[in-house]
Protein backbone atom coordinates (compact mmCIF):
# COMPACT_ATOMS: atom_id res chain seq x y z
CA UNK A 1 0.00 0.00 0.00
CA UNK A 2 1.45 3.36 -1.09
CA UNK A 3 1.85 5.97 1.61
CA UNK A 4 0.61 9.52 1.01
CA UNK A 5 3.25 12.08 1.93
CA UNK A 6 2.16 15.47 0.59
CA UNK A 7 -1.02 17.02 2.08
CA UNK A 8 -2.12 17.78 -1.50
CA UNK A 9 -2.62 14.03 -1.81
CA UNK A 10 -4.84 13.44 1.21
CA UNK A 11 -5.93 16.73 2.84
CA UNK A 12 -5.75 19.98 0.90
CA UNK A 13 -7.32 19.30 -2.50
CA UNK A 14 -10.49 19.01 -4.51
CA UNK A 15 -10.88 15.82 -6.55
CA UNK A 16 -11.37 17.60 -9.88
CA UNK A 17 -8.19 19.68 -9.63
CA UNK A 18 -6.10 16.91 -8.13
CA UNK A 19 -7.07 14.59 -11.00
CA UNK A 20 -5.65 17.00 -13.58
CA UNK A 21 -2.16 16.74 -12.07
CA UNK A 22 -1.94 12.99 -11.41
CA UNK A 23 0.86 11.07 -13.10
CA UNK A 24 -1.64 9.13 -15.19
CA UNK A 25 -3.39 12.30 -16.37
CA UNK A 26 -0.07 13.85 -17.34
CA UNK A 27 0.87 10.70 -19.22
CA UNK A 28 -2.45 10.83 -21.07
CA UNK A 29 -1.76 14.41 -22.16
CA UNK A 30 1.69 13.41 -23.42
CA UNK A 31 0.10 10.64 -25.44
CA UNK A 32 -2.49 13.02 -26.89
CA UNK A 33 0.29 15.28 -28.12
CA UNK A 34 2.12 12.34 -29.70
CA UNK A 35 -1.10 11.30 -31.45
CA UNK A 36 -1.71 14.83 -32.74
CA UNK A 37 1.86 14.94 -34.07
CA UNK A 38 1.38 11.63 -35.90
CA UNK A 39 -1.85 12.87 -37.47
CA UNK A 40 -0.15 16.09 -38.59
CA UNK A 41 2.61 14.06 -40.26
CA UNK A 42 0.00 11.91 -41.99
CA UNK A 43 -1.99 14.90 -43.27
CA UNK A 44 1.17 16.22 -44.89
CA UNK A 45 2.04 12.81 -46.37
CA UNK A 46 5.10 12.38 -44.19
CA UNK A 47 3.98 9.06 -42.63
CA UNK A 48 1.32 6.51 -43.65
CA UNK A 49 -2.24 7.41 -42.61
CA UNK A 50 -2.64 3.91 -41.21
CA UNK A 51 0.36 4.43 -38.92
CA UNK A 52 -1.09 7.72 -37.58
CA UNK A 53 -4.43 6.01 -36.97
CA UNK A 54 -2.77 3.18 -35.06
CA UNK A 55 -0.69 5.58 -32.98
CA UNK A 56 -3.86 7.57 -32.20
CA UNK A 57 -5.73 4.40 -31.21
CA UNK A 58 -2.99 3.31 -28.84
CA UNK A 59 -2.20 6.78 -27.42
CA UNK A 60 -4.15 6.08 -24.27
CA UNK A 61 -3.29 5.00 -20.73
CA UNK A 62 -5.60 2.07 -21.47
CA UNK A 63 -2.74 0.67 -23.60
CA UNK A 64 0.31 2.60 -22.43
CA UNK A 65 0.37 1.74 -18.76
CA UNK A 66 2.01 4.07 -16.28
CA UNK A 67 3.70 1.10 -14.64
CA UNK A 68 5.34 0.15 -17.93
CA UNK A 69 6.55 3.69 -18.57
CA UNK A 70 8.10 3.79 -15.09
CA UNK A 71 9.75 0.42 -15.67
CA UNK A 72 11.41 1.71 -18.84
CA UNK A 73 12.36 4.99 -17.16
CA UNK A 74 14.17 3.13 -14.38
CA UNK A 75 16.28 1.55 -17.09
CA UNK A 76 16.98 4.59 -19.30
CA UNK A 77 16.51 7.55 -16.89
CA UNK A 78 14.40 9.60 -19.31
CA UNK A 79 10.68 9.93 -18.69
CA UNK A 80 9.59 11.20 -22.12
CA UNK A 81 11.65 8.62 -23.99
CA UNK A 82 10.19 5.97 -21.70
CA UNK A 83 6.72 7.07 -22.81
CA UNK A 84 7.80 7.02 -26.47
CA UNK A 85 9.11 3.46 -26.17
CA UNK A 86 6.03 2.30 -24.26
CA UNK A 87 3.73 3.75 -26.93
CA UNK A 88 5.84 2.36 -29.76
CA UNK A 89 5.79 -1.17 -28.35
CA UNK A 90 1.99 -1.35 -28.15
CA UNK A 91 1.49 -0.13 -31.73
CA UNK A 92 0.85 -2.89 -34.24
CA UNK A 93 2.65 -3.23 -37.54
CA UNK A 94 5.36 -0.68 -38.20
CA UNK A 95 3.41 2.28 -36.73
CA UNK A 96 5.69 2.36 -33.69
CA UNK A 97 8.64 3.56 -35.72
CA UNK A 98 6.85 6.83 -36.49
CA UNK A 99 6.14 7.79 -32.86
CA UNK A 100 7.79 11.08 -31.81
CA UNK A 101 9.10 11.69 -35.34
CA UNK A 102 11.01 14.98 -35.51
CA UNK A 103 10.04 16.05 -32.00
CA UNK A 104 12.14 16.86 -28.98
CA UNK A 105 11.03 16.00 -25.47
CA UNK A 106 9.78 19.47 -24.65
CA UNK A 107 7.68 19.66 -27.79
CA UNK A 108 5.67 17.03 -25.96
CA UNK A 109 6.09 18.25 -22.38
CA UNK A 110 5.34 21.93 -22.94
CA UNK A 111 2.44 21.26 -25.28
CA UNK A 112 1.04 18.86 -22.70
CA UNK A 113 1.54 21.48 -20.00
CA UNK A 114 -0.63 23.80 -22.08
CA UNK A 115 -3.40 21.18 -22.09
CA UNK A 116 -3.04 20.62 -18.34
CA UNK A 117 -2.99 24.33 -17.54
CA UNK A 118 -5.99 24.93 -19.79
CA UNK A 119 -8.03 22.54 -17.64
CA UNK A 120 -6.65 23.94 -14.38
CA UNK A 121 -7.28 27.56 -15.39
CA UNK A 122 -10.84 26.68 -16.35
CA UNK A 123 -11.51 25.31 -12.84
CA UNK A 124 -9.94 28.35 -11.14
CA UNK A 125 -11.92 30.74 -13.33
CA UNK A 126 -15.12 28.92 -12.36
CA UNK A 127 -14.23 29.15 -8.66
CA UNK A 128 -13.48 32.86 -8.97
CA UNK A 129 -16.85 33.46 -10.62
CA UNK A 130 -18.47 31.55 -7.79
CA UNK A 131 -16.56 33.58 -5.20
CA UNK A 132 -17.48 36.85 -6.92
CA UNK A 133 -21.17 35.93 -6.97
CA UNK A 134 -21.08 34.92 -3.30
CA UNK A 135 -19.49 38.24 -2.37
CA UNK A 136 -22.01 40.19 -4.45
CA UNK A 137 -24.87 38.36 -2.77
CA UNK A 138 -23.47 39.32 0.62
CA UNK A 139 -22.85 42.89 -0.53
CA UNK A 140 -26.47 43.35 -1.57
CA UNK A 141 -27.81 41.58 1.50
CA UNK A 142 -25.75 43.84 3.79
CA UNK A 143 -25.70 47.06 1.78
CA UNK A 144 -27.41 48.85 4.70
CA UNK A 145 -25.69 46.98 7.54
CA UNK A 146 -23.82 49.89 9.12
CA UNK A 147 -20.68 49.01 11.03
CA UNK A 148 -17.51 50.62 12.30
CA UNK A 149 -14.99 51.46 9.62
CA UNK A 150 -11.47 50.93 10.95
CA UNK A 151 -8.21 52.50 9.80
CA UNK A 152 -4.88 51.74 11.50
CA UNK A 153 -6.87 49.32 13.68
CA UNK A 154 -8.80 52.25 15.17
CA UNK A 155 -12.44 53.29 14.85
CA UNK A 156 -12.61 55.73 11.94
CA UNK A 157 -16.07 56.46 10.44
CA UNK A 158 -19.29 54.54 9.84
CA UNK A 159 -18.95 51.98 7.06
CA UNK A 160 -21.17 49.20 5.73
CA UNK A 161 -20.63 45.49 5.43
CA UNK A 162 -22.08 45.79 1.94
CA UNK A 163 -19.15 47.94 0.85
CA UNK A 164 -16.67 45.58 2.49
CA UNK A 165 -17.99 42.63 0.45
CA UNK A 166 -18.36 44.72 -2.72
CA UNK A 167 -14.73 45.86 -2.60
CA UNK A 168 -13.63 42.24 -2.39
CA UNK A 169 -15.97 41.26 -5.25
CA UNK A 170 -14.45 43.97 -7.43
CA UNK A 171 -10.95 42.68 -6.66
CA UNK A 172 -11.95 39.11 -7.52
CA UNK A 173 -13.44 40.33 -10.79
CA UNK A 174 -10.10 41.87 -11.72
CA UNK A 175 -8.45 38.51 -11.10
CA UNK A 176 -10.91 36.90 -13.52
CA UNK A 177 -9.97 39.48 -16.15
CA UNK A 178 -6.26 38.92 -15.49
CA UNK A 179 -6.66 35.16 -15.71
CA UNK A 180 -8.38 35.35 -19.08
CA UNK A 181 -5.65 37.61 -20.40
CA UNK A 182 -2.90 35.40 -19.01
CA UNK A 183 -4.50 32.26 -20.43
CA UNK A 184 -3.98 33.54 -23.98
CA UNK A 185 -0.26 33.73 -23.37
CA UNK A 186 0.11 30.49 -21.39
CA UNK A 187 -2.12 28.01 -23.20
CA UNK A 188 0.28 27.64 -26.11
CA UNK A 189 2.33 24.74 -27.35
CA UNK A 190 5.25 24.21 -29.67
CA UNK A 191 6.44 21.67 -32.19
CA UNK A 192 9.76 23.06 -33.29
CA UNK A 193 12.50 20.58 -32.44
CA UNK A 194 15.58 20.54 -30.30
CA UNK A 195 16.54 24.23 -30.41
CA UNK A 196 13.39 25.65 -31.98
CA UNK A 197 14.56 25.93 -35.60
CA UNK A 198 12.11 23.25 -36.85
CA UNK A 199 15.02 21.73 -38.77
CA UNK A 200 13.79 18.20 -38.00
CA UNK A 201 10.51 18.95 -39.81
CA UNK A 202 12.11 20.53 -42.87
CA UNK A 203 9.90 22.78 -44.97
CA UNK A 204 6.79 21.54 -43.14
CA UNK A 205 7.77 22.94 -39.75
CA UNK A 206 5.25 25.78 -39.57
CA UNK A 207 2.45 23.61 -40.88
CA UNK A 208 3.16 20.72 -38.50
CA UNK A 209 3.12 23.06 -35.51
CA UNK A 210 -0.09 24.71 -36.72
CA UNK A 211 -1.83 21.37 -37.31
CA UNK A 212 -0.82 19.90 -33.95
CA UNK A 213 -2.03 22.90 -31.98
CA UNK A 214 -5.21 23.11 -34.02
CA UNK A 215 -5.94 19.44 -33.28
CA UNK A 216 -5.36 20.00 -29.57
CA UNK A 217 -7.37 23.22 -29.38
CA UNK A 218 -4.58 25.43 -28.06
CA UNK A 219 -2.52 28.33 -29.37
CA UNK A 220 0.92 28.31 -30.97
CA UNK A 221 3.88 29.90 -29.27
CA UNK A 222 5.08 32.95 -31.19
CA UNK A 223 8.70 31.74 -31.19
CA UNK A 224 10.70 29.45 -28.91
CA UNK A 225 13.99 27.62 -28.50
CA UNK A 226 13.75 24.13 -27.01
CA UNK A 227 11.05 25.22 -24.55
CA UNK A 228 8.15 27.63 -24.39
CA UNK A 229 9.53 30.82 -22.77
CA UNK A 230 8.89 30.76 -19.03
CA UNK A 231 7.74 34.35 -18.61
CA UNK A 232 4.20 33.13 -19.24
CA UNK A 233 4.45 30.46 -16.57
CA UNK A 234 5.90 33.02 -14.17
CA UNK A 235 3.01 35.37 -14.94
CA UNK A 236 0.53 32.60 -14.17
CA UNK A 237 2.21 31.68 -10.89
CA UNK A 238 2.35 35.36 -9.95
CA UNK A 239 -1.35 35.65 -10.69
CA UNK A 240 -2.14 32.62 -8.55
CA UNK A 241 -0.13 34.26 -5.77
CA UNK A 242 -2.03 37.51 -6.23
CA UNK A 243 -5.35 35.64 -5.99
CA UNK A 244 -4.04 33.96 -2.83
CA UNK A 245 -3.20 37.40 -1.45
CA UNK A 246 -6.82 38.48 -1.92
CA UNK A 247 -8.08 35.30 -0.26
CA UNK A 248 -5.74 36.01 2.65
CA UNK A 249 -7.03 39.56 2.93
CA UNK A 250 -10.63 38.36 3.15
CA UNK A 251 -9.88 35.50 5.54
CA UNK A 252 -7.72 37.75 7.75
CA UNK A 253 -10.56 40.26 8.03
CA UNK A 254 -12.96 37.51 9.07
CA UNK A 255 -10.44 36.34 11.67
CA UNK A 256 -10.10 39.84 13.09
CA UNK A 257 -13.83 40.48 13.13
CA UNK A 258 -14.28 37.19 15.01
CA UNK A 259 -11.94 38.30 17.82
CA UNK A 260 -13.63 38.10 21.22
CA UNK A 261 -13.23 41.85 21.69
CA UNK A 262 -14.95 42.60 18.36
CA UNK A 263 -17.25 39.61 17.79
CA UNK A 264 -19.15 40.97 14.78
CA UNK A 265 -18.72 38.19 12.23
CA UNK A 266 -18.03 34.47 12.68
CA UNK A 267 -17.07 31.74 10.26
CA UNK A 268 -19.46 28.76 10.37
CA UNK A 269 -19.06 26.40 13.30
CA UNK A 270 -20.59 22.91 13.28
CA UNK A 271 -22.90 21.70 16.04
CA UNK A 272 -20.31 19.15 17.17
CA UNK A 273 -17.20 21.04 16.11
CA UNK A 274 -14.36 21.30 18.62
CA UNK A 275 -12.45 24.56 18.91
CA UNK A 276 -9.69 23.48 21.27
CA UNK A 277 -8.51 20.16 22.68
CA UNK A 278 -8.39 21.65 26.18
CA UNK A 279 -10.37 24.95 26.21
CA UNK A 280 -13.95 23.87 25.69
CA UNK A 281 -15.23 27.42 25.19
CA UNK A 282 -13.02 28.20 22.17
CA UNK A 283 -14.52 28.92 18.77
CA UNK A 284 -11.39 29.28 16.71
CA UNK A 285 -11.57 30.62 13.11
CA UNK A 286 -9.48 27.68 11.94
CA UNK A 287 -10.93 27.57 8.42
CA UNK A 288 -9.96 31.19 7.77
CA UNK A 289 -6.57 30.56 9.36
CA UNK A 290 -6.06 27.61 7.03
CA UNK A 291 -6.80 29.82 4.03
CA UNK A 292 -4.14 32.26 5.22
CA UNK A 293 -1.59 29.54 5.95
CA UNK A 294 -1.94 27.69 2.64
CA UNK A 295 -1.91 30.98 0.74
CA UNK A 296 1.59 31.60 2.09
CA UNK A 297 2.75 28.46 0.28
CA UNK A 298 1.05 29.57 -2.95
CA UNK A 299 2.74 32.97 -2.73
CA UNK A 300 6.11 31.33 -2.10
CA UNK A 301 6.00 29.74 -5.57
CA UNK A 302 6.71 33.14 -7.10
CA UNK A 303 10.47 32.94 -6.48
CA UNK A 304 11.21 29.67 -8.32
CA UNK A 305 8.83 30.72 -11.12
CA UNK A 306 10.75 33.96 -11.64
CA UNK A 307 14.07 32.15 -11.53
CA UNK A 308 12.79 29.66 -14.12
CA UNK A 309 12.09 32.63 -16.39
CA UNK A 310 15.39 34.37 -15.67
CA UNK A 311 18.08 31.75 -15.21
CA UNK A 312 17.69 29.18 -17.99
CA UNK A 313 20.97 28.95 -19.92
CA UNK A 314 21.41 29.22 -23.69
CA UNK A 315 18.64 27.39 -25.57
CA UNK A 316 17.65 25.56 -22.38
CA UNK A 317 18.82 23.59 -19.40
CA UNK A 318 16.89 21.33 -17.06
CA UNK A 319 16.66 23.55 -13.98
CA UNK A 320 13.09 24.61 -14.66
CA UNK A 321 11.75 21.09 -15.04
CA UNK A 322 12.16 19.81 -11.49
CA UNK A 323 10.83 23.04 -9.98
CA UNK A 324 7.78 23.05 -12.25
CA UNK A 325 6.90 19.48 -11.33
CA UNK A 326 6.43 20.85 -7.81
CA UNK A 327 5.15 24.40 -8.13
CA UNK A 328 2.62 24.00 -10.95
CA UNK A 329 0.61 21.19 -9.32
CA UNK A 330 1.00 22.68 -5.84
CA UNK A 331 -0.03 26.16 -6.95
CA UNK A 332 -3.24 25.03 -8.62
CA UNK A 333 -4.26 22.26 -6.23
CA UNK A 334 -3.76 24.47 -3.18
CA UNK A 335 -5.34 27.53 -4.80
CA UNK A 336 -8.43 25.58 -5.82
CA UNK A 337 -8.70 24.17 -2.31
CA UNK A 338 -8.54 27.54 -0.53
CA UNK A 339 -10.96 29.05 -3.04
CA UNK A 340 -13.54 26.38 -2.22
CA UNK A 341 -12.83 26.79 1.49
CA UNK A 342 -13.38 30.54 1.41
CA UNK A 343 -16.59 30.20 -0.60
CA UNK A 344 -17.92 27.80 2.04
CA UNK A 345 -16.87 30.17 4.83
CA UNK A 346 -18.58 33.15 3.23
CA UNK A 347 -21.78 31.26 2.54
CA UNK A 348 -21.98 30.26 6.19
CA UNK A 349 -20.96 33.58 7.78
CA UNK A 350 -22.78 34.45 10.99
CA UNK A 351 -23.37 38.07 11.98
CA UNK A 352 -23.78 39.30 15.55
CA UNK A 353 -25.87 42.44 15.04
CA UNK A 354 -25.84 43.31 18.74
CA UNK A 355 -22.06 43.46 18.71
CA UNK A 356 -22.05 45.43 15.46
CA UNK A 357 -24.31 48.01 17.13
CA UNK A 358 -22.30 47.91 20.35
CA UNK A 359 -19.08 48.65 18.52
CA UNK A 360 -20.71 51.51 16.63
CA UNK A 361 -21.39 53.14 20.00
CA UNK A 362 -18.20 52.02 21.72
CA UNK A 363 -16.53 55.43 21.56
CA UNK A 364 -19.56 57.28 22.84
CA UNK A 365 -20.11 59.15 19.59
CA UNK A 366 -16.49 60.06 18.77
CA UNK A 367 -16.90 58.03 15.58
CA UNK A 368 -18.98 60.93 14.24
CA UNK A 369 -16.48 63.74 14.83
CA UNK A 370 -15.99 64.41 11.11
CA UNK A 371 -19.74 64.81 10.55
CA UNK A 372 -19.98 67.16 13.52
CA UNK A 373 -17.06 69.20 12.17
CA UNK A 374 -18.61 69.54 8.71
CA UNK A 375 -21.94 70.61 10.16
CA UNK A 376 -20.21 73.22 12.32
CA UNK A 377 -18.58 74.59 9.17
CA UNK A 378 -22.04 74.81 7.56
CA UNK A 379 -23.10 76.87 10.55
CA UNK A 380 -20.28 79.33 9.91
CA UNK A 381 -17.31 78.08 11.95
CA UNK A 382 -13.95 77.73 10.21
CA UNK A 383 -12.88 74.20 9.37
CA UNK A 384 -9.56 74.35 11.24
CA UNK A 385 -11.17 75.94 14.30
CA UNK A 386 -13.88 73.27 14.38
CA UNK A 387 -11.33 70.51 14.01
CA UNK A 388 -9.19 71.80 16.89
CA UNK A 389 -12.13 72.30 19.24
CA UNK A 390 -13.41 68.78 18.53
CA UNK A 391 -9.92 67.35 18.94
CA UNK A 392 -9.68 68.91 22.39
CA UNK A 393 -13.15 67.65 23.26
CA UNK A 394 -12.24 64.14 22.05
CA UNK A 395 -9.16 64.08 24.28
CA UNK A 396 -11.30 65.13 27.23
CA UNK A 397 -13.94 62.49 26.44
CA UNK A 398 -11.35 59.71 26.43
CA UNK A 399 -9.54 60.95 29.52
CA UNK A 400 -12.62 61.68 31.60
CA UNK A 401 -14.94 59.09 30.05
CA UNK A 402 -17.47 61.75 29.06
CA UNK A 403 -19.94 61.03 26.20
CA UNK A 404 -19.17 63.07 23.08
CA UNK A 405 -22.68 64.53 22.97
CA UNK A 406 -22.53 65.76 26.55
CA UNK A 407 -19.10 67.29 26.03
CA UNK A 408 -20.25 69.19 22.95
CA UNK A 409 -23.42 70.52 24.56
CA UNK A 410 -21.47 71.69 27.63
CA UNK A 411 -18.74 73.40 25.58
CA UNK A 412 -18.73 77.17 25.98
CA UNK A 413 -18.81 77.83 22.22
CA UNK A 414 -20.42 74.75 20.67
CA UNK A 415 -23.15 74.56 23.28
CA UNK A 416 -24.49 77.87 21.96
CA UNK A 417 -24.33 76.81 18.29
CA UNK A 418 -25.96 73.38 18.39
CA UNK A 419 -29.29 72.12 19.64
CA UNK A 420 -29.66 68.67 21.17
CA UNK A 421 -31.97 67.63 18.33
CA UNK A 422 -29.42 68.68 15.71
CA UNK A 423 -26.64 66.87 17.52
CA UNK A 424 -28.66 63.67 17.71
CA UNK A 425 -28.94 63.78 13.92
CA UNK A 426 -25.24 64.48 13.48
CA UNK A 427 -24.24 61.66 15.84
CA UNK A 428 -26.39 58.98 14.17
CA UNK A 429 -24.00 56.70 12.22
CA UNK A 430 -26.75 55.74 9.75
CA UNK A 431 -26.93 59.33 8.61
CA UNK A 432 -23.30 59.35 7.56
CA UNK A 433 -22.66 56.54 5.10
CA UNK A 434 -22.66 58.74 2.00
CA UNK A 435 -23.20 56.80 -1.23
CA UNK A 436 -22.29 53.43 0.29
CA UNK A 437 -25.61 51.81 -0.64
CA UNK A 438 -25.58 53.24 -4.15
CA UNK A 439 -21.96 52.16 -4.71
CA UNK A 440 -22.83 48.57 -3.85
CA UNK A 441 -25.87 48.57 -6.13
CA UNK A 442 -23.88 50.14 -8.95
CA UNK A 443 -21.07 47.59 -8.69
CA UNK A 444 -23.45 44.62 -8.50
CA UNK A 445 -25.25 45.81 -11.62
CA UNK A 446 -21.96 46.37 -13.43
CA UNK A 447 -20.44 42.98 -12.55
CA UNK A 448 -23.63 41.05 -13.32
CA UNK A 449 -24.49 42.74 -16.59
Amino acid sequence: MALSVHPCEYRYYTPEMKEIFTEESKLQKWLEVEAALARAHARLGRIPVEAAEEISRKASVKYVRLERVKEIEREISHDVMAMVRALSEVCEGDAGKYVHLGATSYDIVDTAWALILKDAISIVEGRLEELKDTLLDLALEHKETVCVGRTHGQHALPFTYGMKFAIWASEVNRHIERLRECARRVIVGKMSGAVGTMASFGKDGFEIQRLVMEELGIGEVEIANQIVPRDGYAELILLNALIAATLTRIAKEIRNLQRTEIGEVFEPFGAKQVGSSTMSHKRNPHKSERVCGISRVIMSHVFPALENAALLEHERDLTNSSAERIILPESFILLDYVLTQLIQILRGLEFNYENIERNLNLTGGLLMSENVMLNLVRKGMGRQEAHEILREIAVKCVREKVPFKKAILSHEVLGKMVTEEELDEWLNPRNYIGTAVEQVEKLAKQLRS
